[in-house]
């Protein structure tokens, strides 16, 4: 019986984590799509906010997709996808980071 309940929850937790994964994915990919046809827009208008506004909508869509690589780790069995995984992760948070300093040196450009 208390076998049956682990594997249920086991099951009900991958599919539960399986369709948040999905979800991130989807809604980081949007929020990258959504700026930069609004950055273009912005560009094509000439705005002197273009470069920031690209950015953050980068780095928000890269934090989404880091969220479901975090969610990932739930559903991974072996230590092979555990490290590809991490790597994933590493990279993306690198160019979070990369893209919050450049957000930070634009502002500070700006404000001169």
């Amino acid at each position: 019986m208390i076998r049956q309940i682990v594997e249920f929850m086991e099951f009900f937790l991958e599919n539960v984590a399986s369709i948040a994964i999905l979800a991130f994915e989807f809604i980081g990919v949007a929020i990258i799509i959504w700026s930069g046809v609004k950055s273009f827009i912005k560009w094509l208008k000439h705005s002197g906010d273009t470069r920031i506004y690209l950015a953050r909508g980068l780095a928000m869509g890269l934090e989404f997709k880091m969220g479901s690589e975090i969610l990932r780790t739930v559903i991974v069995r072996e230590w092979k996808e555990i490290g590809i995984v991490a790597g994933i992760i590493a990279l993306r948070a690198a160019l979070t980071f990369l893209i919050h300093w450049e957000i930070k040196e634009e502002e500070k450009e700006n404000k001169k």
